[in-house]
């Protein structure tokens, strides 16, 4: 098999890795604090095996980035817990319009007239979500998603800024600092009963562990335009499993919003990403 087939293999076996999360932390009877804990115990000993060696390089604006990180994964669990994995999925997947936005600003790289169009659809999408009724925990957890959004647009920033060669370390600090801060949260009793544990040892080795792995070896194999559009089947899929097996339906609005959402990013991808750039993903 050819290099470029294999490294669409692996970027679309990871997407479809991070698509099921939505339905674990959905059926998990465990708080966000509690599944965030145990996910990223097990996300960080499987990345620390995996990487090797790259784990290690550190920087201070490593230690930045995994704030930003800790933060995308927390929230991102905790909105999933309070509104529909639709809505916690497609409003994360607002970062990179932040990113068009703040880009500028924070690395000088200059506003670009044409990312408006991308930039006023997505947020046209984004309304949509807060159109209907909106149950009070809905709305919490739609403006938990979009903060999640927001610290997925810092971290790329980040990233972009600190280079490729600290993506790992940062990775692996950002999952060893959601367990340190979400340790106050864990209940042997509860979390260690077979069924939750094995659910989260699945999140954490195979949803954010191996699905990170194999979407770095896919970028060194496909280009960033081909990466980024096979990424977008993750929020696709996300609301299908929890429709599935969890039986949970996203509202019209949502779908609306999703569709709005995903049309901004592909304008985004193929318009103005045709750069030989590699995205940085996480979920």
């Amino acid at each position: 098999m050819k290099d470029h087939n294999k490294g669409i293999i692996f970027i679309l076996i990871a997407a479809m890795l991070w698509s099921t999360g939505g339905l674990f932390i959905k059926i998990l009877p465990l708080d966000a604090f509690q599944i965030s804990f145990a996910r990223s115990v097990f996300a960080a000993l499987i990345l620390i095996v995996l990487s090797g060696r790259s784990s290690f390089t550190i920087n201070k604006l490593v230690f930045l980035n995994s704030l930003f990180y800790a933060g995308i994964l927390i929230l991102f669990v905790a909105a999933t817990k309070l509104t529909t994995a639709a809505n916690a999925i497609f409003l994360q997947y607002t970062a990179p319009i932040y990113v068009l936005v703040f880009e500028p600003l924070l690395l000088k790289t200059g506003f670009k007239r044409k990312n408006i169009y991308s930039v006023l659809i997505c947020f046209f999408g984004m309304a949509l979500f807060f159109l209907g009724d909106l149950q009070p925990g809905h709305l919490s957890g739609n403006l938990l998603a979009l903060l999640s959004g927001v610290a997925f647009a810092a971290f790329l920033i980040g990233m972009r800024k600190n280079g490729e060669e600290y993506q790992n370390s940062t990775v692996i600090l950002g999952n060893i600092l959601i367990a340190l801060l979400c340790i106050g949260s864990f209940e042997p009793s509860l979390m260690l009963q077979p069924g939750n544990l094995m659910m989260t040892a699945y999140l954490g080795i195979f949803q954010i562990g191996t699905a990170y792995f194999l979407f770095n070896l896919g970028l060194k194999r496909v280009q960033a335009i081909e990466a980024s559009l096979i990424s977008m089947i993750e929020p696709v899929l996300n609301p299908v499993w929890v429709f599935i097996w969890h039986g949970e339906s996203p509202s019209g609005w949502a779908i609306l919003g999703g569709s709005v959402i995903l049309t901004g990013l592909i304008i985004k991808t193929l318009w103005f990403d045709r750069r030989d750039e590699k995205p940085i993903l996480v979920e």
